[in-house]
């Protein structure tokens, strides 16, 4: 599902826009698959699946399956539709340095929420 990520945000550019200030490589982890996601100056350059010895990333966004599907869902349900409800509600762990997450939340928010289908069946 996250290797869609890069033609979805690359793509907007509003989106790129908005991260053109931030380039770094961050881990969603989706269960027990890992990814790793570069961003480069907004664009994502690459999205890199699992597993990995000793990742390098400046910070990791880490939830069950579950809890993603429901986040990927077309509708997701109050509490599912957001990053940091997730967070609130303690299924989403956040670590690392979370200085780079925070300053570029809305970005992050939006990226990720690039891979709901969209009306009409398409991502």
């Amino acid at each position: 599902m996250l290797e869609s990520l890069p033609e979805l945000v690359n793509g907007d550019p509003v989106l790129l826009r908005r991260g053109r200030f931030l380039s770094t490589r961050f881990l969603v982890g989706i269960g027990e698959t890992e990814y790793l996601v570069t961003v480069q100056e907004g664009r994502v350059e690459r999205v890199e699946r699992g597993p990995f010895v000793m990742p390098s990333s400046s910070f990791a966004l880490r939830a069950s399956e579950a809890e993603w599907t429901k986040f990927f869902s077309a509708k997701p349900p109050p509490g599912s539709n957001d990053l940091m409800a997730l967070v609130r509600r303690k299924v989403l762990k956040a670590e690392g340095d979370l200085q780079v997450f925070m300053a570029h939340l809305r970005y992050f928010k939006e990226a990720l929420a690039k891979l709901r289908p969209m009306p009409g069946g398409t991502t």
